[in-house]
């Protein structure tokens, strides 16, 4: 059965004189004078905490609160293809500018948008947020962007590495998204007015007029067969391929009303999240802790091999037998590190060796014990 550490998500402040670097990007440097600048630089080198742990469960949380209201984000603030993390930062759990430290998404996910106390659900914010980071991210500085490329994270390491932000494509966010395009036929990160039309059609459909399980299932299916039918890049192997599914559960497990004992999200809530990243007035937290509960549900109504489409043509999917699919965990974990991983970071020296060791700790210690994947250390052990 598929671990509970497999989920997608789904997470500082303005360029500060502390940072002192320029606004353009140092990856056409070698490894060694990108090192030699780090080193004389005053850029904010950081040495990475450790996450922060499961906070105290105390059930039923009203989240939109007077602490906690909602700005929308101005001219320079970054915002990206998950809702979740646009609504966390209108609201102030994370940094309003959409530019945050791996310890403070765990911590937002965990107090606003992923009720916990159960290392379960710790486990998986930790095994997500990490993950995300080390790809996404800039190692160095420890920051991600919840959007776009940004400066505010600080240089860019030597190439092939990206810190493209989680708007970029391939990497960890991924294509048969249900409200943002594919990166191939354009916006990958924006609400999609037209993809949100489908969404509500299918919840008219097959739920009466509520986001549930059931239209999950049904509407997974037919994005994945509008990407097959529409994007000759279509890609749909791990980690988007389990990803996938598992967001398709997000909406009714983190966007309902904490309070309410349905199952189902109303269209006037999803809207709020999906566009316009707002809590709904009077929003409370779950009472229960929440994670992938119906992910079966939804992949096994319409099953779909991990592939993609070949040859750069529509309607040519193939099933891809390397890929993880939702019950080789492991398997996932070990091509992430092995193949995404080392592909952008293949010789890493200095600090960047340092954080990268320490953050893919991180990200393993997300797993849970029962999952019995074995620790991998491609760069060493310090």
């Amino acid at each position: 059965m598929i671990s509970t550490r497999i989920v997608s998500l789904a997470f500082l402040l303005a360029v500060s004189p502390v940072f002192g670097f320029p606004q353009g990007s140092f990856s056409e440097l070698s490894a060694r004078e990108w090192n030699n600048l780090v080193s004389r630089s005053n850029w904010n080198k950081v040495d990475p905490p450790s996450p922060p742990g499961p906070l105290t469960y105390n059930g039923t949380k009203l989240v939109h609160d007077s602490a906690h209201p909602f700005r929308s984000p101005g001219p320079h603030d970054i915002r990206g293809p998950c809702p979740g993390l646009n609504t966390l930062a209108n609201h102030g759990y994370l940094p309003h500018d959409g530019v945050a430290t791996p310890s403070q998404i765990v911590e937002a996910v965990q107090e606003a948008l992923w009720e916990t106390g159960f290392n379960m659900v710790h486990g998986t914010a930790v095994f997500i947020t990490y993950g995300a980071h080390i790809v996404d991210g800039n190692l160095v500085t420890d920051l991600l962007s919840i959007g776009g490329k940004t400066p505010r994270t600080g240089p860019d390491p030597p190439a092939p590495a990206i810190v493209g932000g989680l708007n970029t494509h391939a990497v960890f966010e991924g294509d048969t998204s249900m409200t943002r395009n594919d990166d191939f036929l354009g916006d990958n990160f924006s609400f999609n007015q037209t993809l949100f039309d489908q969404f509500v059609d299918f919840s008219n459909r097959f739920g009466d007029g509520f986001y549930n399980y059931s239209v999950a299932a049904e509407l997974r299916f037919q994005r994945i067969q509008q990407s097959i039918a529409t994007n000759p890049q279509f890609s749909f192997v791990s980690p988007r391929f389990i990803t996938a599914y598992a967001e398709s559960t997000f909406p009714v497990n983190f966007f309902v009303d904490g309070r309410s004992t349905e199952k189902k999200l109303d269209m006037e809530s999803a809207l709020s999240f999906f566009r316009d990243g707002k809590y709904p007035v009077d929003f409370h937290r779950a009472a229960l802790p929440s994670d992938i509960e119906g992910l079966g549900i939804v992949a096994s109504a319409h099953p779909v091999p991990p592939g993609g489409n070949r040859d750069g043509k529509v309607n040519n999917y193939v099933p891809d037998p390397t890929s993880a699919d939702l019950d080789s965990f492991c398997l996932l974990y070990t091509n992430f590190v092995n193949q995404v991983v080392r592909g952008l970071y293949p010789n890493p020296t200095g600090i960047l060796r340092r954080n990268l060791i320490k953050n893919l700790h991180f990200f393993y210690s997300g797993i849970a014990v029962e999952d019995g994947c074995e620790e991998i250390f491609p760069y060493g052990q310090l």
